[in-house]
Formats: C-alpha cells, structure tokens, sequence
C-alpha cells in the first residue's frame, strides 16, 4: 500500500518583466492546512537544486512527525545569468558581478510574491523568510535586510559573503570591502528579523588572511559580529550551524536544511 503524500508539490513558469525572460517556479504545500492554522511563506533561490537534496523527502518527514507549522515553500529556478542576477542589489562586486541584482530584487517583490498572493487566494501570510545558497544565500539576505518590514527569518548556506568591492590585489581590506557587511552596518535594526547560518569545515581551502581559518567561516563570523553590534542577540536571534565535514554542495545544504525549518516554522 502506498503511503498518501502530505506535501503537493507543482511546478509555474511566470514571465519575468524586470528579467525579461521565464522563471521556472516550484511550489510544495501541505496537502492539508488545520483549519484556522495561518500559513506561512519561505522563498528559495537555487530552487532547481531542492529536488537533489531531496526536498520533498525533508518536508514529508517534518510535516509527518508534526515537527513544523503549514508553509507555502517556493523554489525560484536560477538562470543563466545567476552571477549577475545573485548578488547585493545596487552594489556589484569588483568584476561587476551581480549588475542584476536590483532587477532580481524588483522581481520577487513587485512580481513573484503578488503572483503568488494571487494563484492562492491569499491576502497576507502570518510571515515570510527567505534562504538561499551560495551566492543565493548572499541575494535572500540582502532581500530580508533590504526589506526588513517584509520578512521574518533568513537562511544562508555557505552564503557567498566575501562579496568584495576590490580585489585581493587592488588593496583590500575586509574591514571595509565586504559589501554585505557594510550594508548591515549602514543599515537599521529590526527587532523581529531572525538568521540562520550554516557553513562547511570544507567549504572551501581559501584563507586571504593566513589565520588558519577558511574565509567562508571568516566571514559568515564576521558578519555575525556586525549583527551583534547592530543589536541582535547572538543566541536568541542568530543560529550559526558549523558542519565539520560539511562541503560547499547540494547534499550538505540538504543535511542542514531540516535545523533551519524547525528554527523558523517549528512548533
């Protein structure tokens, strides 16, 4: 006998006005929503790589152990041009990497999120997050601080967060070239606003400043810090998740995924 699904999941393609191009979009909702039990929204970059951690697998589980609340989760395929629509909107990096990040920010915003309030029939979610891997992790961040009143939780996975305005050669100095964490330091508090961080012991073998520490972890700790000053607190507000074996990959973004669900949606 085959086990029901709990998990529907279907697949859009919604034209993108600000891209000018098709953004494949897949959705996974719970098959049965409790009556008067808000629904919640979690929007992912990279979602084509949902399927090879086994998404649907993940959420089975969670929903069946009634592990997480009922959440609309949405995964927004990458194109082609992912280094230039991936980035920090307004600020490219030192190769120009990331022009189209402003274009990709107006898409969720003034597109996805109002088509997605439409093809449901819903006015409002009790509240949206946002996650992300890699250089998509870096972009879902920069959404959420962007628009803080906006978004609840955000999840980076061996986000990109050495997104540089020089490069190592042209006088760097990570206390003022990363872009990401001088946004955060420029940018206001928002009470409500919750970080989860996960980085891999063997994300990468880079270290720019020889101090025995992988720049990933350098600067995922880094921007930690610049949320701490801005008044977040570092163990209410922030979960940062160390794997040691954990590579820069589909399948230990998948391993991670699961702590970030029950952090944001858990009951």
């Amino acid at each position: 006998m085959t086990k029901e699904s709990l998990v529907h999941e279907h697949q859009h393609i919604l034209h993108s006005k600000f891209l000018h191009r098709d953004v494949t979009i897949d959705f996974y909702l719970p098959i049965t929503i409790p009556e008067g039990e808000p629904l919640s929204l979690l929007l992912i970059n990279d979602g084509q790589d949902l399927p090879r951690m086994s998404f649907h697998g993940i959420l089975e589980k969670l929903y069946s152990q009634n592990l997480i609340r009922p959440v609309l989760f949405v995964g927004i395929h990458c194109s082609k041009d992912r280094k230039m629509e991936y980035g920090v909107a307004g600020y490219p990096d030192y190769l120009n990497r990331g022009a189209k990040a402003g274009k990709y920010t107006s898409f969720i915003m003034q597109e996805l999120i109002p088509f997605i309030r439409k093809q449901y029939k819903i006015e409002g979610f009790q509240d949206k997050s946002f996650a992300g891997f890699s250089l998509g992790g870096l972009m879902a961040l920069d959404i959420v601080w962007s628009y803080p009143a906006e978004f609840h939780y955000v999840g980076v996975f061996s986000g990109s967060l050495w997104w540089r305005s020089k490069a190592l050669d042209d006088g760097y100095d990570e206390d003022t070239d990363r872009i990401m964490h001088a946004r955060i330091r420029e940018g206001n508090y928002a009470s409500w606003l919750k970080f989860f961080f996960q980085t891999g012991v063997l994300d990468e073998t880079a270290d720019r400043n020889k101090n025995g520490i992988i720049d990933s972890i350098d600067d995922t700790m880094a921007l930690i810090d610049e949320l701490v000053k801005k008044g977040y607190d570092r163990e209410k507000d922030i979960v940062y998740m160390e794997l040691a074996d954990g590579r820069h990959d589909v399948p230990t973004w998948g391993r991670a995924f699961p702590a970030f669900l029950l952090f944001a949606f858990g009951k």
